[in-house]
């Protein structure tokens, strides 16, 4: 086996349990991901794999090649692309030894690694990187490219085992396609953390990580959607059942009541035409009562424990089903031009931010997937958009129309706001405090969590509170604009936003890289910056 995991279980240092009793193993060559709610240990888990955090109690077995790529890169910001990839010692060495310095310290650096350079250059081409220089410092590259040589480092060092952590986060639709490319070609044991359900289609085996422990599937994440519907059918199925079985019982108490009383009526008219003595008549009387209420009894406690069972079910729907969130259409009319761009241009130090200037389009009713490299300004575009940005040249003509625009750091949200306190600011319905409560309740905003401040959030919660917010106005804006919705949010959390995003009637701007969103939400138009 290649990863075997017993019975592991942490808690945070205040004692807080994360997660518990976790086990499952992966065969020497599989390909696993592994998926859950934010916040659920999904980066503890790995970390505690890859050996770099202890747990509080279990154990696990691996391979001795092991190769782990954190979400967060921040620890390599002091160093350059040679020291990041281990090879600095071996390079400075190699230049040593060809200009003609033969110390025998240089030879045990090198470790007959004469190749390094070719090797460097054909791993940096797999990976779009040409052109980049080894003893750059990494913090002067971007997101994506960082990314990028972190995950070239494997192709370096061909470990047996491969920890990945949400790889894909700031990759462009070209990088995260190289990616997927080279999880389906690896030979290495493979887990990733993601949240990315493109990639996790790559991947054989599904593992969903809760607070009671880890369930495997057999199959990627279509795979695992469709075992997830399998179940909510038989818990409608169960719940169907069992609210049948609630009705039967009610209508068996209610006969039994009926019984009784017909039962005493007759007594009554037996006892009177009989003569019987009142003490004999009260006696058979009572002994006929205990019986239909003890019957009674027994029906009622039935019904209670079905209750029981019935909430239960009930619950464990609600968890499975995806959240829906129905926007509404907007007021505007389709056809009509909501922004005109003729050459236009944004400048920085001079120069261009687009190679040619720019002409494009957008028409109510539109559905527009802008895409582009990272840099290609895509984030300026949605700035001109919304007039935050001026041109530098050309002509930009902006209907009046209102906008609603969800980034990636949710900054339509003041982070310092209790949840009710956010819903205000957006309440044009004028709806009182209990109100937005039963709103939050709708959205699967516990009590405890009302208030919360916004910055506590998950990346999940504070998308659904954006569109709750959205929900608040007197109408739904003309133009939603999106800007990589998905990138911090789980799973579960992105299949409410599709639904949502889906059934939206009004214009639409998306940027993304998630190949498996933008398939989802039916775009119809392309603009792509360059």
């Amino acid at each position: 086996m290649s990863i075997v995991v017993n019975n592991l279980t942490y808690h945070h240092s205040d004692g807080e349990k994360l997660f518990t009793n976790v086990s499952f193993s992966i065969q020497k060559g599989q390909k696993s991901a592994l998926i859950g709610l934010n916040g659920s240990g999904k980066s503890t888990l790995l970390k505690i794999i890859a050996g770099e955090i202890k747990p509080s109690n279990g154990e696990v077995f691996l391979s001795n090649h092991v190769f782990f790529m954190p979400q967060q890169l921040n620890n390599y910001s002091e160093e350059t692309i040679a020291e990041v990839l281990g090879i600095h010692k071996k390079i400075k060495a190699l230049h040593a030894i060809l200009s003609g310095d033969v110390s025998e310290q240089h030879f045990q650096n090198l470790n007959e690694d004469w190749e390094i350079e070719e090797r460097v250059k054909e791993a940096f081409s797999r990976w779009g990187l040409d052109d980049i220089q080894l003893f750059r410092s990494i913090n002067t590259l971007s997101g994506g490219e960082k990314t990028k040589v972190v995950l070239t480092k494997i192709s370096l060092e061909n470990p047996e085992v491969i920890l990945l952590d949400e790889p894909s986060n700031h990759l462009d639709l070209e990088g995260r396609e190289i990616l997927y490319q080279f999880i389906r070609n690896s030979k290495s044991t493979i887990l990733v953390a993601s949240h990315d359900r493109a990639m996790l289609n790559q991947l054989d085996i599904t593992l969903e990580l809760s607070d009671k422990g880890i369930e495997v599937y057999g199959g990627n994440y279509d795979f695992y959607k469709e075992q997830n519907q399998l179940k909510i059918d038989a818990l409608q199925v169960q719940l169907a059942e069992q609210e049948k079985s609630i009705k039967q019982s009610l209508k068996q108490v209610q006969q039994l009541t009926e019984l009784r009383q017909r039962r005493e009526t007759r007594g009554r008219r037996h006892t009177e035409k009989a003569g019987l003595p009142r003490i004999i008549a009260g006696a058979l009387a009572s002994k006929a009562q205990q019986t239909t209420s003890r019957m009674k009894t027994q029906q009622e406690s039935k019904i209670d424990e079905l209750n029981r069972k019935l909430s239960n079910t009930q619950q464990q729907i609600k968890k499975i089903i995806p959240l829906r969130m129905k926007l509404k259409a907007p007021p505007i009319h389709r056809g009509k031009i909501l922004v005109e761009a003729t050459d236009i241009n944004v400048f920085y130090r001079g120069k261009g931010l687009w190679a040619e200037p720019l002409n494009l389009k957008i028409i109510s009713g539109d559905r527009i997937h802008l895409i582009g490299a990272n840099g290609t300004g895509k984030t300026s575009l949605i700035k001109l958009i919304r007039s935050e940005l001026e041109m530098s040249k050309g002509r930009l003509d902006i209907a009046p129309f209102s906008s609603f625009y969800i980034d990636q750091e949710y900054s339509l949200l003041n982070h310092s706001n209790i949840l009710i306190e956010q819903l205000q600011e957006f309440n044009d319905r004028a709806l009182l405090d209990h109100e937005l409560k039963t709103l939050l309740h709708r959205h699967q905003f516990p009590v405890e969590a009302w208030n919360k401040q916004c910055r506590m959030l998950s990346g999940g919660e504070k998308m659904k509170l954006l569109l709750c917010c959205m929900g608040l106005r007197n109408s739904s804006p003309d133009v939603l604009l999106l800007d990589e919705p998905t990138n911090n949010i789980d799973v579960y959390s992105q299949e409410i936003l599709t639904r949502a995003i889906r059934d939206f009637h009004g214009t639409l701007v998306v940027v993304s890289h998630d190949s498996y969103f933008i398939d989802q939400i039916h775009l119809n138009k392309k603009i792509e910056l360059k």
